[in-house]
């Protein structure tokens, strides 16, 4: 049976354990295309952020 050498630390511990406590990302339904986007991320698809265009809007190949 393997026996560990050492004890793991409390700080070891928790940093292997800090990603127990991640969730999913989450994501919102925009007002004017209806698709779900991140919040605060522009759109890719129409190249919109908060109202104003920002990029180029993806032309649909």
């Amino acid at each position: 049976m393997a026996v560990p050498r050492k004890k793991v630390s409390r700080m070891k511990r928790g940093m292997r354990r800090s990603a127990d406590a991640l969730k999913a990302p989450t994501y919102i339904e925009d007002s004017k295309s209806g698709e779900r986007r991140r919040p605060h991320h522009l759109d890719p698809k129409t190249g919109m952020y908060n109202g104003r265009q920002i990029l180029e809007p993806k032309a649909d190949a």
